[in-house]
């Protein structure tokens, strides 16, 4: 664990805290609404110093009333937890108060959801503590723990996590609505206000910037880069989008979109395939197999609906069924489409199984074995309480800040989710990363895929990749990472460790 260092008395602390919050910030009309933040200071084990500044931050908005300033208004309160390494080993109040501008790399990140706090990027695979909820197979049980993260990114880069509106500690400010910020481009704003408010007060302009999102949090990472650049000329020097969904229509299974069913076959297979359903094949040949299928005929079989021959449709089912190892009955009772929650409840349904969604290889009996779908996620269900009890202990004991509101780990409170600007189209920021990609020749993307991940498989994102407007140039900027492990790949301890090595010479490359 690291050596934590409290040179704060109640005093001092709250002092720290009035000269974060106080930081080039006008008067407030509301001076009661605050920061509160905390800081500590820590050592990893390998030595680095770093401090720990945990907190909600206050966002205002300028109001304006009959074309007249109308005061600097408090709106919502964010919670963040920043760390940051001692540079000239700083005094903990001095550092929180003007830390030293330097060319360290700054790494901001959040999950997805929409409605996941940062918990499982923060505490599974970026900071320098991490949940101990083992793996799938031997998962660690009740009260769980903490343990070091020796590879956290913290030894290559700063780390700012963040929790959107209603997720973890975040909240709106009494007489606002919350609903205003459950949308894409409210939540997109709000984002990149905080990462710009911060970046301020921090001095940290001249730093290299890197945006980190998991699942939808990938989506947001590009449309954030995207308001960064245009709204207040921030470039960011790389994105990493981690599980990664640019393009919802790749996910929807809608009538007459076929494409989502030929872009999960891969994903079938390699689930299939871990749970000892393609005997001593090798995972790769079994993938490579699924993809060349799904590009093909399968894809084209999908275009032709009864178009196609009966020897073709026999077909199909046939290679279909050899793929998945799903039932041919099935296949054919489902006309060649179905969607996961149905794939979910039918590949382990002789075995009285159902597989996880967020990983694949995670099972569980199913609450009625004849259903034909099944919405529950068994992978989520094992690992939602490690991390709600590792996020609750380290908050408090760890870094000080206390706070009586539930920590919102995933939450339905931010539904319904509005996408209004994209009325009648996808939901697509595709169009973004290639504006930004263009506009700026040095922003490079990493990439992380799980193999048995059925929220964002790999063929969805490798299919729209393929289908953006990108030079040679541009496409070399991109790095593309595959793991033997679900939608939270750092789960597996050696992905875990694959992945933050390439992070670490991602974000150390400049």
């Amino acid at each position: 664990m690291p050596h934590d260092e409290q040179h704060q008395d109640a005093g001092n602390q709250h002092q720290s805290r009035e000269n974060i919050r106080n930081g080039g910030e006008p008067e407030a009309r509301n001076p009661r609404v605050t920061d509160d933040f905390t800081v500590r200071r820590h050592t990893l084990p390998t030595g680095l110093k770093y401090t720990t500044t945990a907190g909600r931050l206050v966002l205002r908005r300028e109001e304006t009333k009959d074309g007249k300033a109308d005061g600097f208004l408090p709106k919502a309160e964010i919670f963040l937890v920043a760390y940051t390494a001692d540079v000239g080993e700083p005094t903990a109040e001095a550092h929180a108060a003007a830390p030293p501008a330097n060319s360290r790399p700054v790494v901001f990140a959040f999950n997805g959801g929409p409605g996941s706090s940062s918990v499982w990027l923060h505490m599974g695979l970026l900071g320098p503590r991490m949940v101990d909820s083992g793996d799938v197979g031997a998962l660690t049980p009740p009260p769980f723990g903490l343990v070091d993260n020796p590879e956290t990114i913290l030894q290559h880069a700063d780390l700012v996590m963040i929790d959107p509106v209603n997720t973890g500690f975040s909240r709106v400010v009494d007489g606002n609505e919350a609903a205003e910020f459950h949308g894409f481009e409210e939540d997109r704003d709000l984002v990149a206000e905080v990462i710009r408010l911060w970046t301020t007060r921090n001095n940290r302009w001249l730093s290299p910037k890197y945006l980190v999102g998991e699942s939808y949090g990938t989506l947001r990472a590009v449309a954030v880069a995207g308001r960064l650049f245009d709204a207040y000329g921030l470039a960011v020097n790389g994105l990493g989008l981690i599980s990664t969904v640019l393009n919802m229509a790749t996910l929807d299974f809608a009538p007459g979109r076929d494409t989502p069913y030929a872009l999960h076959l891969p994903t079938y297979a390699a689930i299939a395939h871990f749970h000892g359903r393609h005997g001593d094949r090798p995972l790769a040949d079994v993938v490579a197999e699924a993809e060349e299928f799904a590009g093909r005929e399968f894809g084209y079989a999908l275009t032709q609906g009864s178009r196609l021959s009966t020897e073709e449709f026999d077909d199909v089912v046939r290679r279909l069924a050899e793929i998945t190892t799903l039932e041919e009955g099935f296949i054919r009772r489902t006309n060649l489409r179905w969607d996961y929650a149905q794939f979910s409840a039918e590949l382990l349904r002789n075995e009285n199984l159902v597989v996880g969604r967020i990983d694949g290889r995670f099972t569980a009996p199913p609450a009625n074995q004849q259903d034909s779908i099944n919405w529950d996620d068994p992978s989520l269900q094992a690992i939602n309480g490690p991390y709600s009890a590792a996020v609750n202990h380290y908050v408090r004991a760890e870094l000080g800040y206390e706070n009586d509101l539930p920590y919102e780990i995933l939450t339905g409170r931010v539904q319904p989710w509005s996408y209004k600007s994209f009325e009648g189209v996808p939901v697509d920021v595709t169009g973004t990363l290639e504006r930004l990609l263009a506009h700026n020749p040095h922003l490079r993307v990493h990439v992380d895929y799980g193999y048995h991940d059925g929220a964002t498989p790999h063929f969805a994102a490798e299919y729209v990749w393929a289908h953006m407007r990108l030079t040679d140039a541009a496409r070399a900027r991109f790095t593309h990472h595959y793991h033997e492990a679900g939608h939270m790949m750092y789960l597996k301890p050696e992905c875990r460790l694959d992945q933050l090595t390439a992070l670490a010479e991602f974000v150390s490359a400049g």
